[in-house]
């Protein structure tokens, strides 16, 4: 497999929410920033080489090979973020385009060290879970904090936007995963919310609710 290949497998595994189902052409080249022309002629390589089964005007979808092969990548890239934020002091919201790099290098015998290193991590800096060498992991039952009612209690596990700009204004108002958070009030207006983060009242927006994982305290 090439890097580019590579890419695209994970592409296509993202947008197929891990479950394997069809995606079509346009997502993976708006996925992919580039041109659905360019993205056809590598998914046809793909289905060549017994990753990927193409099917003109439905889409695509990756065969069991490369479900594992995506999950191997998925794995080195989330154990490598875990590895720059806890041992080298990266910011989580520096971490992804590093690990996008890194995530490339085929040695298993690196990767299965890396994790017997950080202690067999279950999930990354952004709450997301790392798969076992056997491509097994916990789907955690959470709630994007926008849908949970008012007065419902819990734990921050996830991010859904991992991009800088949203990290930030996380670390900015000092919302980090592990964090206890209550919903105080909601506004009909708008969807905007009141919420209660280490003892401090905090107005967020829908759009910012929209994107954070609450793990309900029952």
């Amino acid at each position: 497999m090439t890097l580019s290949e590579e890419d695209y497998i994970k592409a296509i595994y993202h947008l197929g929410k891990g479950e394997n189902s069809m995606v079509s052409t346009n997502e993976v080249a708006e996925q992919m920033r580039t041109k659905p022309s360019s993205v056809t002629d590598m998914i046809k390589k793909l289905s060549e080489k017994g990753v990927a089964n193409y099917r003109k005007y439905k889409g695509v979808c990756l065969t069991e090979h490369g479900q594992k092969l995506a999950l191997t990548l998925v794995r080195k890239h989330r154990l490598w973020e875990v590895f720059l934020v806890d041992k080298l002091n990266f910011a989580w919201d520096e971490v992804h385009e590093v690990a996008e790099q890194l995530e490339h290098i085929k040695s298993e015998k690196l990767t299965d060290r890396l994790d017997k290193l950080l202690g067999y991590p279950e999930v990354d800096p952004h709450g997301d879970p790392i798969p076992s060498k056997t491509g097994e992991f916990k789907k955690a039952v959470k709630k994007l904090l926008n849908e949970v009612p008012v007065g419902t209690s819990g734990t921050c596990v996830g991010v859904k936007d991992s991009s800088a700009p949203f990290l930030k204004f996380l670390d900015k108002n000092k919302i980090a995963l592990g964090d206890a958070i209550t919903v105080l009030e909601k506004e009909e207006f708008d969807g905007s919310l009141h919420i209660e983060v280490k003892g401090k009242s905090i107005h967020i927006s829908n759009q910012i609710a929209a994107n954070l994982y609450l793990k309900i305290t029952e």
